[in-house]
């Protein structure tokens, strides 16, 4: 992919970290699952749309307020270790994964946090449950910042605008494409898409992590081992 005009490069990234951030088996997919087998396509795109749009914050929180940040010196070493174990902590826990309701694991408190947020905000509408459903996901904003930063310290996002807007793009269209596909699916298949597939698909999204931990690992490796001669 070094060969890529860098714009070109930043929104495959987008598309393909999108997809891995989507597919998983979380309470937004299970949501937008049973909305459109009970209430149709239209309810179920609501879903989708409040979610994503909260996916982009998150995204745009990541990309603006802490991938810069994780890019100097020290500092950048030590979030490229941080990054390698986190992603395989990710990666095992979604193969692990036996419940169609987990989502990004942080930790009973993290959890217990989640469900406090959803208590006080009411969300009502299918748009806002949606919105609600990723907001109170803050493994979502974590996972963003270790792959900004990543993003940006490796180049295939280019620290200024024109990059970031163009991997946001790329998240957009890889996360909406997913909910779109998911919300036709669940209106249309009358139940036949079952939480099953979604625990397959996440147990996909793991090993895909897993082996993006691993490659990250090898790099670390070769590049300290090159650092040393």
């Amino acid at each position: 992919m070094a060969g890529l005009p860098p714009i070109l490069l930043a929104g495959l990234t987008g598309l393909i970290s999108g997809l891995l951030m989507a597919v998983p088996v979380g309470p937004v997919n299970l949501t937008i699952l049973n909305e459109g087998a009970r209430r149709g396509f239209k309810c179920a795109l609501l879903v989708s749309l409040g979610a994503l749009i909260m996916e982009l914050v998150y995204c745009l929180i990541a990309f603006t307020g802490f991938a810069s940040f994780f890019t100097h010196g020290s500092v950048k070493a030590a979030m490229e270790l941080f990054s390698f174990v986190f992603l395989l902590y990710v990666g095992i826990k979604f193969l692990r994964t036996k419940s169609a309701g987990d989502a990004v694991p942080l930790g009973e408190h993290a959890h217990k946090l989640e469900e406090r947020l959803e208590e006080r905000l009411h969300p009502h509408s299918a748009f806002m449950i949606g919105f609600v459903r990723v907001l109170a996901n803050l493994g979502v904003l974590v996972l963003w910042i270790v792959l900004a930063a990543n993003f940006i310290a490796k180049e295939w996002v280019t620290p200024d605008w024109p990059g970031k807007l163009a991997c946001l793009a790329g998240v957009a269209v890889g996360i909406g494409g997913w909910f779109l596909v998911l919300s036709y699916g669940a209106s249309r298949g009358h139940g036949r898409i079952r939480a099953r597939t979604l625990l397959r698909l996440a147990h996909g999204s793991g090993f895909s992590l897993v082996l993006l931990a691993l490659a990250h690992g090898g790099y670390l490796v070769w590049q300290w081992a090159h650092h040393s001669w």
